[in-house]
């Protein structure tokens, strides 16, 4: 087995004797690279953001990730490009060009990381040129406290096509490095599952660990150190796609980015989800079946996927097992995973319902944890609700289903006095408590207001969801 190493800017850069907690963001600015910066330490800001080549098709793409997350040992082997990477004082890159000439830059802490987003976007190959053609959502996970987001967008949107002499442009027509097995002490990347489930077998205390959203802020803010790490994240048995006659299973190492991309619209409740799903860094990082694992009950995904019905893949040495996601959930932050087993697969049975909505109320509109979240899905025959599925977050220990607001709308015709009598139902669902994010009152009330919201907003006047 190789000795670990990282190509940053073009160039190896050794790992060896990397504690397993030692995040990339530490890595690259102990090598002297200190654009990327600590503004978090929990991938909201995006001052820290660097680019990972990472497969698409039969070349690459430049994602952009939050370095403060990412352990700089489950980046063995791959390419990571920073913002001195893309561009210096003598030989800018066009991003960095046009900031400068917008204004876009003030204290500059912010900076390198809003540049390392907007090249990923920059190098997206079919974006167009004009500001029609930026996905400013490819910034929306990078803040800024002192220049104002209007000259940063001016930027964006004035960026022209890569030059064909450009190299990060030309790299993306190549293959993205295959994951390096790795083994050093206190951390593992398997070469395949059934060595994962043997070292989680070896090691019962082991943190498995994916896409580090959630672990990283673990080691970051409260100082959690893991006795072993397992990395799953590249597993290729929990990285394919597959749709059939009874439904779509999403491999749990897929990142949510991917998911998006590979499903497009053709699960239109999770299509609603993504773009509420925290930002584009933390959905480069953030893997299916890591989000659904954590069990948090604040989690925008698993209010939605049971709504879907979804259902498990369970993997361990034994063999594969499923299990509902509705019974998934024993307490907070607590699941029916046994001992060396792991999340494999996450299936979505079809056919789908037919109206579907997911409701998010958090503080900002984008990238925030969610105070209440609800996902509906509804089949509605002849005027009568035939089925109701609804998934609730941030209102108990776990995520959970409504289940006595479904009960209440079944069967009945899906008419304003059903969902006024199923609205007051809903608003008792659930053992919601006060906190800084908001009241057990208002937790309620929002639940009280989402299907009234919804048919207000799309079936009022005979509309369809």
């Amino acid at each position: 087995m190789a000795e670990p190493q990282i190509t940053v800017n073009g160039q190896p850069r050794p790992l060896a004797g990397v504690p397993a907690h030692t995040n990339a963001l530490d890595f690259v600015r102990g090598l002297g690279l200190t654009g990327a910066k600590e503004g978090c330490a929990e991938g909201e800001c995006g001052a820290c953001a660097v680019l990972v080549a990472r497969p698409d098709g039969d070349g690459s793409r430049w994602a952009p990730v939050n370095a403060c997350l990412v352990p700089a040992l489950a980046l063995d082997g791959q390419e990571v490009v920073t913002a001195e990477g893309l561009g210096g004082p003598d030989d800018l890159h066009p991003v960095q060009t046009g900031l400068a000439e917008a204004g876009g830059s003030q204290c500059g802490y912010c900076t390198p990381g809003f540049v390392c987003s907007m090249a990923a976007e920059y190098y997206r190959p079919d974006r167009t040129p004009g500001p029609d053609g930026f996905d400013v959502h490819a910034i929306g996970g990078n803040l800024c406290r002192c220049t104002g987001y209007r000259p940063i967008r001016d930027a964006a949107c004035a960026l022209g096509s890569p030059s064909p002499a450009d190299p990060l442009a030309g790299r993306q027509d190549r293959p993205a490095p295959p994951p390096a097995p790795t083994r050093v002490d206190g951390f593992a990347r398997p070469a395949d599952l059934a060595e994962a489930l043997a070292l989680l077998a070896e090691h019962p205390d082991a943190t498995v660990l994916a896409g580090s959203t959630d672990w990283g802020v673990e080691a970051n803010l409260r100082g959690r150190r893991a006795a072993y790490v397992v990395a799953v994240d590249r597993l290729p048995e929990l990285r394919d796609l597959t749709t059939g006659a009874d439904g779509v299973e999403i491999g749990a190492a897929l990142t949510l980015s991917e998911v998006e991309a590979a499903l497009g619209d053709d699960v239109p409740l999770l299509a609603q989800v993504w773009p509420q799903f925290a930002s584009r860094l933390i959905r480069n990082g953030a893997t299916i079946g890591g989000n659904v694992a954590t069990a948090s009950p604040i989690g925008d995904l698993a209010p939605a996927l049971l709504a879907l019905d979804a259902r498990l893949v369970l993997a361990s040495a034994a063999g594969d097992r499923e299990v509902a996601l509705a019974g998934f959930f024993t307490g907070y932050r607590e699941t029916v995973l046994r001992p060396a087993e792991l999340v494999r697969a996450v299936r979505v049975p079809t056919p789908l319902a037919a109206h579907t909505t997911f409701r998010k109320i958090a503080k900002r509109r984008f990238d925030d944890i969610s105070s209440v979240a609800v996902a509906v899905a509804l089949d509605v025959v002849d005027g009568t609700v035939a089925r109701a599925r609804i998934g609730l977050g941030g209102v108990a220990a776990t995520p959970v289903r409504a289940l006595a607001t479904e009960a209440a709308l079944e069967g009945r015709p899906w008419d304003l006095d059903t969902v006024e009598a199923a609205s007051a139902v809903l608003a008792g669902e659930g053992t919601p408590i006060d906190d800084q994010r908001a009241s057990a009152a208002y937790r309620s009330a929002m639940l009280g207001n989402a299907l009234k919201a919804w048919w207000d907003q799309a079936w009022q006047g005979g509309g369809s969801a």
